[in-house]
């Protein structure tokens, strides 16, 4: 069996990312009356965020977040997320299994 290392060095650096499993969530994001716009695009410059929606309902906005570890995520949406300006509340739901991909 290979050690870790040994798998990095074989398939390399950038190709690790895809082995490696990302913790992910879908943030249900309430904003203050005209700030949709505002957050939307502070959540598309970030790296973290790989999907962002501004939609009709009881939230605003949805964003995928992907981080490498369930700490990693719950620190960013609480510490970067919930402190945007113009954030009112969130619902985070934690992603159990990615089937996106199943369908084109």
């Amino acid at each position: 069996m290979l050690t870790f290392n040994e798998i990095v060095n074989l398939i390399g650096k950038y190709a690790i990312r895809e082995w490696v499993v990302m913790a992910s969530a879908l943030v249900l994001i309430n904003t203050d009356a005209g700030g949709e716009e505002e957050v939307y695009n502070k959540l598309r410059s970030m790296t973290e965020v790989t999907e962002v929606y501004v939609v009709y309902g009881v939230y605003d906005i949805v964003a995928k977040v992907e981080l490498e570890t369930m700490d990693k995520l719950r620190d960013f949406v609480t510490n970067t997320i919930r402190r945007l300006p113009k954030v009112r509340s969130t619902l985070t739901m934690i992603v159990m299994e990615d089937r996106s991909a199943v369908r084109k």
